[in-house]
């Protein structure tokens, strides 16, 4: 229960390893501009209460794992990521600019996964296929519990 995070109204434990690559794999965010973005990133998941469990940041690539409160979807958190940190990294470095026109430094797309303290098969038996096992209706993989 230590682990679990909570907002006014719920109790969670909602994980996510985040990774996306800069446009064309450019091998750029090294030295400043890897801590730049470091820091850009602390301070965005700060402002949407993400705790950030573990981050890397390669010469092209950026691994994110993190807490996201059930209030952010996945889409919005990674939009959100991906376009302040490319505005404000291309507006503060120049040369940074010039290697990405058009003013997108990160590639279309990213990878998710989500990661949690039981698995699928825990999950599917425990929670689902024990609970009042006497008494219910059965239709396939999805029950309904009967009085």
């Amino acid at each position: 229960m230590k682990n679990y995070r909570k907002t006014s109204h719920s109790v969670y434990d909602l994980k996510y390893h985040f990774v996306w690559v800069t446009k064309y794999r450019k091998p750029v965010l090294f030295g400043n501009v890897g801590t730049r973005l470091r820091d850009l990133i602390r301070e965005i998941c700060k402002s949407m209460d993400i705790e950030i469990i573990k981050g890397h940041v390669s010469k092209d690539h950026v691994h994110l794992f993190v807490s996201i409160p059930p209030y952010h979807s996945v889409s919005q958190v990674i939009g959100r990521i991906k376009g302040k940190t490319s505005r404000k990294l291309l507006s503060e470095n120049r040369q940074l600019a010039k290697k990405f026109w058009g003013r997108h430094l990160w590639a279309r797309g990213y990878f998710v996964a989500s990661s949690g303290n039981v698995t699928d098969e825990v999950i599917a038996q425990y929670y689902i296929e024990l609970q009042n096992v006497a008494e219910r209706a059965r239709d396939d993989d999805f029950t309904v519990e009967s009085y």
